[in-house]
């Protein structure tokens, strides 16, 4: 797995490279980001029903359970200790996302395969169900502020919008236990899937290059964000899940996706509403470049 963290690392650098370049940033970068958002990552979900044997569809319910109580919890989080971390008021939103949010979708799939198997990657993509609706609800709050998504024609958007519509598919597929796909599907749906990580990493890396060095080795407040994403929510919402009753089966795979570092959504949502990227960018890197530590650790205590 330490294997997994280095050549996800290793991506966002050639990313950073490129963007020095020229080769990424600016609309490049924005359409890019749309494209991951609304069908590459909507195929990635949908190709983990597609490897021919079918998870274990009991495990639904309660991961879609654990994962509720999981971001109903960070919500809180995500609002209150912002105001602690950090003192400028223009900053607490992308704090709070960057606690809230982790790379379930780019970097948490390819871990939580490498630690219970591929077919685990569809318990991570129903964990991610919840975590998707949270994005483009709560998240894009952070992100944008409370004016500019009030109203319920957005909450409509986000329950058809296509990440969302994947995840259901996904778990129909799974619930009704529909074993066959034709490969004339489930072979463009895997290949395009395959875009989402590398094209994921190569965002956050372009989005560094924007950087100068000092910045990208961040302040006490993008550390002190870094502490809590990486390991006190996560060793938090692991006891509290413990306690809840949840298997031990369901309790790992949600505390590794919790574990992972600050989503690449967190970044792409700045891109597209057009706010400042620094401080995402910040804590995105930081946290990727300490998750290659912490990832393994937090698996060794569970396992």
């Amino acid at each position: 797995m330490a294997d997994v963290m280095m050549t996800l690392f290793a991506i966002v650098i050639v990313g950073y490279v490129a963007g020095k370049l020229g080769y990424l940033g600016g609309d490049f970068d924005r359409q890019l980001s749309r494209l991951v958002i609304n069908l590459t990552c909507p195929a990635l979900i949908l190709s983990s029903a597609m490897t021919g044997e079918l998870p274990d569809r009991n495990y639904i319910l309660p991961l879609l359970l654990i994962s509720a109580i999981t971001y109903i919890v960070l919500t809180g989080v995500a609002f209150l200790l912002p105001r602690i971390l950090t003192n400028k008021r223009e900053d607490e939103g992308a704090i709070g996302f960057a606690l809230m949010f982790g790379n379930v979708g780019f970097m948490g799939y390819p871990v939580v395969a490498s630690l219970f198997g591929h077919e685990a990657v569809f318990y991570a993509a129903v964990l991610n169900v919840v975590n998707t609706f949270a994005v483009f609800t709560v998240g894009t709050i952070l992100i944008t502020g409370k004016n500019a998504v009030e109203g319920p024609r957005f909450q409509k958007k986000v329950l058809y919008s296509t990440p969302m519509i994947a995840a259901y598919l996904t778990m129909a597929i799974v619930a009704l236990e529909i074993d066959y796909i034709p490969p004339a599907v489930s072979q463009p749906l895997t290949m395009l899937g395959n875009i989402t990580v590398p094209a994921a990493l190569l965002i956050i890396g372009s989005s560094m290059s924007n950087l100068s060095f000092r910045t990208m080795l961040g302040n006490h407040t993008v550390y002190a964000t870094t502490l809590f994403r990486l390991a006190i929510l996560p060793i938090g919402i692991y006891y509290l899940c413990t306690l809840l009753g949840f298997s031990t089966f369901v309790v790992n795979i949600n505390t590794v996706v919790i574990a992972m570092p600050v989503a690449t959504y967190g970044t792409i949502l700045c891109l597209k509403y057009g706010r400042d990227t620094t401080t995402i960018t910040e804590v995105t890197f930081i946290t990727t470049l300490l998750s290659m530590l912490t990832i393994p650790a937090l698996a060794t205590l569970l396992f």
